[in-house]
């Protein structure tokens, strides 16, 4: 019981950390609660989280097809620590750099949020190489292990991490908008921090190996 609420906890917190950084997601989710009400933010929220576990579901089910071929796992694994060591650059270069938040998709439509939400997840198939990388390195530290329960307890968990990172987002409101500017060098800082302590551990690992 305890390895599942650990992998559950895994799974929240690099899903609720990465959305806490000023994204596209999540300033629409921010302006659908300002412009249009809290029901159709929820709404929103519900399309992007469901979109993501699916394609989380799609990298963990291509997991399992790697895992058989241990040349192509030690690939990946090498491709994680330059993964994680660009993130790392681009995180703090966004924290020393200030950049205008670009504004979200436009909102002028009258598209369902929920489906909106949908689209809008549809739209960053980046997200099924980045939970590969994500989810190869919890298997090669044995965080993680290769069996279906571990993998739906993992989904759910990314998926509280995403509502609760959008959460914040939609109550926080204007407050984030405003105040974040600051508080998200820092936040790009932490990520860049913890991003370049993965891809030195994996580069350890790999080296070992």
């Amino acid at each position: 019981m305890g390895v599942l609420l650990f992998i559950f906890f895994m799974g929240w917190l690099v899903s609720f950390l990465g959305q806490l950084p000023l994204g596209n997601m999540s300033i629409t989710a921010t302006q659908i609660r300002i412009q249009e009400g809290l029901k159709p933010a929820i709404s929103y929220m519900w399309g992007v989280v469901i979109v993501e576990m699916i394609y989380l579901r799609i990298a963990l089910t291509g997991m399992d097809a790697v895992f058989k071929h241990p040349a192509v796992f030690n690939a990946i694994g090498w491709v994680t620590v330059l993964f994680f060591f660009v993130l790392g650059i681009l995180s703090v270069r966004s924290a020393l750099i200030h950049h205008p938040e670009k504004k979200s998709v436009l909102l002028r439509n009258k598209i369902n949020r929920f489906l909106f939400g949908l689209m809008l997840s549809a739209m960053n198939p980046a997200q099924v190489p980045f939970w590969v990388l994500w989810s190869s390195y919890l298997l090669e530290w044995k965080i993680l292990h290769s069996n279906t329960i571990q993998y739906n307890i993992f989904t759910i968990g990314v998926g509280l991490g995403t509502i609760t990172g959008l959460l914040t987002y939609i109550y926080g409101g204007n407050y984030l908008i405003t105040k974040l500017n600051v508080s998200n060098r820092t936040l790009n800082i932490i990520m860049g921090a913890i991003f370049f302590i993965a891809s030195i551990a994996q580069f350890w690992r790999m080296m070992v190996k």
